[in-house]
């Protein structure tokens, strides 16, 4: 059986000379706390039979709220997680203001073995980064796209 695959799409911005990216704080009780490698492009799984930069695009409008700026795409590949999620990405360069971003819900049963449901935001908050703090930011394999986004845009 294939491993699990996600596509996302990399939203990103020039402000001052400096190259911004958008990055979603990762939503749901255990990563409340968490700072530092708890942001993610915003991206999700897809079925084999859905054309990933279609799901890239959806996942995008699910986690944030609003579509994904129209203009072309830079594709910056394919990544492996730690925990042997096949992630692709693409950036497309826009504005989004963090403020509006409204996510979509699961559910979990908080706290565990509680037998109790509750529902949380996929995405708990959203904002522009650098590079640099990006970087520190974002859960680490997904660091490769921000290296090959500097790369396609240099």
């Amino acid at each position: 059986m294939a491993g699990k695959r996600s596509a996302g799409l990399l939203l990103f911005r020039v402000r001052d000379g400096e190259l911004e990216v958008l990055l979603a704080h990762m939503g749901g009780p255990f990563w409340a706390r968490k700072d530092e490698h708890a942001w993610s492009i915003p991206k999700g799984e897809y079925p084999p039979d859905e054309d990933p930069l279609t799901a890239a695009r959806r996942e995008f409008t699910e986690e944030l709220g609003a579509p994904p700026p129209d203009g072309p795409v830079l594709e910056l590949g394919e990544v492996r997680q730690s925990g042997g999620k096949s992630v692709t990405v693409w950036a497309v360069e826009g504005e989004f203001d963090p403020a509006a971003a409204v996510s979509n819900t699961f559910e979990l049963e908080w706290p565990p073995h509680s037998g109790r449901m509750q529902t949380f935001p996929e995405v708990d908050r959203v904002a522009w980064f650098d590079l640099e703090t990006a970087r520190v930011k974002v859960v680490a394999a997904q660091a490769a796209f921000l290296d090959r986004l500097a790369e396609s845009t240099a």
